[in-house]
């Protein structure tokens, strides 16, 4: 079996160095030559909470040769239209493509490579690019993990595959509810990196600042509320049932603060790649997340404040009009709940 793994920025560097040492056989593939050629020379290096270097393969996508029958898809949202097309020519109608984006990407993945190759996986640790060849892990190793579903929930033979080379880089769920597991991580990624790219922080850095941590709270309780008005079933994310951060009064707001701690407690050197993205001067995928909080909420007529705000923020960064930090909790206001 050819696998290759699309997009080797933070993740995909760590997943190629764990498949690798694992025994597994996959190719890196990624635009950036410099560091293409870091992994070559030096093999791919971890720092932080592991580490590690491990010889492995990489190329260009103007490299790729013949057919791959699994690929797992890290590149950004921002750049599926160039990434897919250049993938197409190397996929046969039994190939799969396992996206593992931010987001709901399935959708988008499947409108260009075909519903019938494409499977979904929510990534449940962090890590942050250092340089050419070297990516830092910020998740305790323990805490990793995948959730891996099929579009329809249908468990097949390519499902064991994905998951049986997932493995090797951390503990790997298949789950019938693919869209519940989606919603989930869409509330992390909404809650957490959305703050952090706003800010210019740590996970760790939010959980230490009040205003900072409800502001990533009524984010989770505007997701919340979204996905309970579409019949989406929340999953739970590493044993944590996340419908229990919901709440209606200021002091259940309290009592949800405590909860968020525990579940991001084991990241908080976690740094979220939209904030990497706008310290790099790139466009981040601020759409594909706090945008789709906002969106359905004017979809549904539920109200998403402070996901909006977040979107506008970060927009207002990307445009040069403002810059990554804590100054910007001042354009947050928190909405007014009964005691």
């Amino acid at each position: 079996m050819r696998a290759a793994i699309m997009g080797v920025g933070s993740l995909g560097t760590i997943m190629g160095a764990l498949i690798t040492k694992n025994g597994g056989d996959v190719v890196l593939i990624d635009t950036n030559k410099q560091h293409v050629d870091a992994l070559n020379a030096k093999g791919a290096t971890i720092t932080g909470k592991l580490e590690l270097n491990v010889p492995v393969k990489a190329i260009t996508p103007d490299q790729m040769s013949g057919i791959y029958d699994i690929v797992f898809y890290v590149v950004k949202q921002t750049y599926n239209e160039i990434a897919l097309n250049q993938l197409l020519p190397h996929l046969s109608p039994t190939s799969t493509v396992c996206t593992l984006q931010n987001g709901v990407p399935e959708d988008a993945v499947a409108e260009i490579v075909g519903r019938e190759r494409t499977l979904g996986c929510t990534v449940g640790w962090g890590a942050t690019w250092i340089e050419p060849g070297v990516s830092m892990l910020t998740s305790e190793p323990g805490s990793m993990s995948f959730d891996l579903g099929e579009l329809d929930g249908t468990i097949r033979e390519r499902t064991h595959a994905a998951a049986n080379l997932l493995n090797m880089v951390a503990k790997t769920d298949i789950v019938p509810n693919l869209a519940g597991i989606r919603w989930t991580k869409l509330l992390i990624n909404a809650t957490f990196s959305g703050m952090s790219a706003v800010l210019g922080c740590t996970f760790g850095d939010i959980l230490d600042n009040e205003k900072a941590l409800m502001c990533a709270a009524h984010i989770g309780n505007e997701t919340i509320t979204i996905a309970a008005a579409r019949g989406i079933k929340l999953e739970p994310l590493q044993g944590h049932d996340i419908t229990i951060l919901a709440f209606g009064s200021k002091k259940e707001r309290i009592a949800k603060l405590g909860m968020y701690k525990a579940i991001f407690g084991p990241h908080r050197q976690l740094k979220a790649s939209m904030l990497q993205d706008l310290e790099k001067g790139r466009k981040t995928e601020i759409d594909a997340i706090d945008g789709v909080v906002a969106q359905w909420g004017e979809k549904l007529g539920v109200p998403t404040p402070i996901s909006h705000k977040v979107v506008e923020v970060v927009k207002s960064i990307e445009a040069g009009q403002n810059t990554c930090s804590f100054k910007n909790l001042e354009y947050f206001i928190l909405p007014e709940l009964t005691e």
